[in-house]
């Protein structure tokens, strides 16, 4: 949407691009059915209650924007990041309304920035803005409340006229949105890996395997699928949502989360959810291999380990360790190097090491000796 000239005066302080910033999601949206999982317009509204009747979420669609999808919480993901990274640096006033540079906010949530992509972004802002929720979540048991907010009150978009591209954006958060974000606890770290996930199921079961797999011990999270089924929302029945899960599980794709199915004697099969550096065998030695990678066709000299062979080893990076290598070796891209460093670890089963934050220090540290100017 194009606007007055004078509106550009609002853009004298956009938010930083911070390479490398941690990623955060705000706790509450994880685990409730708040987003459409597909990428098709969709209409029907969301109505889901908890099992015990506490607590329910309804999701209203806008009939020409259709519902906010997952892709879409991409941008809330984004500006949860950025007010965390706000409220880190003890900013005096951490505002509700962000403005930005377009290609920033792209280029942390691992987009292309062609033409495409702004569109996107815009048609986006757009599901986020007309999308209407409404919830009882963080009502007190003295009284009820309900809340009713759309996820972003406003966005703005500043056009130039002879260029047509965006000279700057802002969106203004809601109130419901930013509150559960800046209150204690209100958010998670997440990989970000995620944005590579492709399918809505598989992002949406991350964001609940990390909310509940992510505190637990060698047990996991353990959930029927029909109760899963309920939670995620997802339009279709539930042999179709089944099967989908059954296919993901068997998969085992899910960044820094092992998923197994298990099937009982009576009833339907459950899903249970491990963090991957907690999967152990009966003897208590670490059981689990990453998924062994394809060798490309062109590719005669590549070898592939077998997934037997592959060493574990652990996704997440501390926020200790991040903060310790962007304050000593400011300017490296850290998550290339992560990248380079699992993709030795995979070299050898004997590589994988005790302490993985350690031992990236390590390699860092290495790194950047050998490359010093």
């Amino acid at each position: 949407m194009s606007q007055p000239s004078d509106l550009a005066k609002q853009f004298d302080l956009f938010v930083p691009f911070i390479a490398d910033m941690p990623l955060r999601d705000q706790r509450e949206t994880m685990e409730r059915p708040f987003f459409s999982l597909s990428k098709n317009k969709r209409l029907k509204p969301i109505e889901y209650t908890s099992p015990d009747k506490t607590v329910y979420v309804n999701v209203f669609p806008n009939q020409e924007f259709g519902m906010a999808t997952i892709w879409d919480a991409d941008v809330l993901i984004w500006a949860a990041s950025i007010l965390c990274e706000l409220k880190k640096k003890r900013a005096n006033e951490i505002p509700r309304t962000l403005h930005f540079q377009p290609y920033d906010l792209l280029k942390t949530i691992r987009r292309d920035s062609g033409g495409r992509q702004y569109k996107l972004l815009r048609e986006s802002l757009a599901r986020l803005q007309a999308t209407t929720i409404r919830t009882n979540i963080r009502a007190d048991k003295a009284r009820r409340k309900e809340r009713q907010f759309g996820w972003i009150e406003s966005f703005t978009d500043v056009i130039d006229e002879k260029t047509k591209a965006s000279k700057g954006m802002s969106i203004t958060l809601s109130d419901w949105f930013y509150e559960g974000v800046m209150m204690d606890g209100g958010v998670l770290a997440i990989d970000p890996a995620y944005f590579g996930i492709k399918g809505g199921r598989e992002r949406w079961l991350y964001r609940v395997a990390r909310k509940h797999a992510g505190g637990a011990g060698e047990e996991g999270f353990v959930i029927g699928l029909p109760t899963l089924f309920e939670k995620s929302g997802a339009e279709g029945d539930y042999r179709r949502f089944k099967f989908e899960i059954i296919r993901v599980a068997r998969a085992d794709e899910i960044p820094g989360i092992h998923l197994r199915i298990e099937e009982r004697e009576q009833g339907e099969p459950q899903l249970r959810m491990i963090r991957r550096e907690l999967v152990t065998d009966a003897e208590g030695a670490v059981s689990y291999q990453p998924p062994a990678k394809r060798t490309p066709a062109k590719s005669k000299k590549a070898v592939v380990a077998s997934p037997s062979d592959l060493p574990l080893f652990k996704r997440e990076l501390s926020d200790d360790v991040l903060r310790r290598i962007r304050q000593n070796f400011a300017g490296w891209d850290v998550y290339a190097l992560k990248a380079e460093f699992d993709a030795w670890l995979f070299e050898r089963a004997d590589r994988a090491p005790k302490n993985y934050d350690a031992a990236f220090y390590g390699f860092v540290k290495q790194h950047a000796a050998r490359n010093q100017s």
